[in-house]
């Protein structure tokens, strides 16, 4: 049961992300603001979400080698 929860949570996280990323840019690109300015604010929102993604793609990275080393360690106490 657990297993499937992760499961449907990296598909989840990646889809939240895009989400974000696509309305922070139209709302940016929408907003009443100077080229300059709306420049600016949109590169600041996409560090901002580029730190999120990088964030959660660790998060993800790490559980999944923690995954792989509990299979792999189950797969090596098994009697032959």
């Amino acid at each position: 049961m657990h297993s499937e929860n992760n499961s449907r949570m990296i598909p989840f996280l990646s889809g939240l992300i895009c989400g974000v990323a696509i309305g922070a840019g139209v709302a940016l690109l929408l907003a009443p603001a100077s080229g300059k300015k709306a420049r600016k604010r949109l590169q600041q929102v996409a560090g901002d979400l580029k730190g999120l993604a990088t964030d959660q793609w660790d998060e993800v990275a790490d559980d999944v080698r923690d995954r792989v080393a509990e299979v792999l360690s189950g797969a090596r106490k098994r009697p032959k």
